[in-house]
């Protein structure tokens, strides 16, 4: 079976495929000749997956998955959350949107956040979602120069190091985008489709 993942980033595309059962082909949005910005305009990290899944079994009429994620702070009543990529504005820029968010904390004693991820799968025309959060803290400054986006300033949960200071492999363990693409495979593994 075919199944593609509506994304073009060809990291997390592998990373995925090694994840996968055997029988199931995972092709990218360059795989599938689609090149179009796809737009992502819900209020929710839920309603972009769905719009992204949508927009490719819509348009190519193929079993497909799409992710978005975000993060969310308690004290700033869920921001940014799926404004996270364009927080500071255009363009996407990660140390503005840090520095936006670290300003906006900079009197709270509330520091509790978590990362989320939601994948829509759409599959034989019947919908699905996984949801991966994975729980921590924004610290004071940023620290470390691995991942990308919010990691130098979230420590998860029984952590003592931010994202961004854990190697690829350590975040990966307990990761939000990990928790929700281990439950989709899952689902995979133990469904006919």
């Amino acid at each position: 079976m075919k199944l593609v993942f509506a994304s073009s980033n060809s990291h997390k595309i592998n990373e995925i495929k090694k994840f996968l059962p055997e029988n199931i082909e995972l092709l990218g949005l360059n795989d599938i000749q689609c090149f179009d910005e796809i737009p992502e305009t819900a209020e929710t990290i839920e309603g972009n997956a769905i719009l992204k899944a949508d927009y490719i079994k819509n348009n190519y009429g193929l079993n497909c998955f799409a992710d978005d994620s975000g993060l969310e702070i308690e004290a700033l009543n869920g921001q940014p959350g799926v404004y996270s990529a364009r927080y500071a504005g255009e363009p996407k820029d990660d140390n503005k949107n840090i520095d936006k968010v670290l300003f906006e904390l900079h009197n709270q004693t509330n520091r509790k956040a978590n990362f989320k991820t939601v994948i829509c799968l759409n599959l034989n025309d019947k919908q699905y979602l996984f949801t991966g959060i994975v729980n921590g803290s924004i610290i004071n400054e940023k620290k470390g120069d691995n991942g990308f986006g919010y990691d130098p300033i979230f420590v998860a949960n029984g952590f003592d190091k931010t994202f961004a200071q854990m190697t690829f492999e350590e975040k990966n363990q307990i990761s939000h985008r990990a928790k929700a693409v281990m439950q989709m495979i899952d689902f995979l593994k133990n469904n006919e489709y």
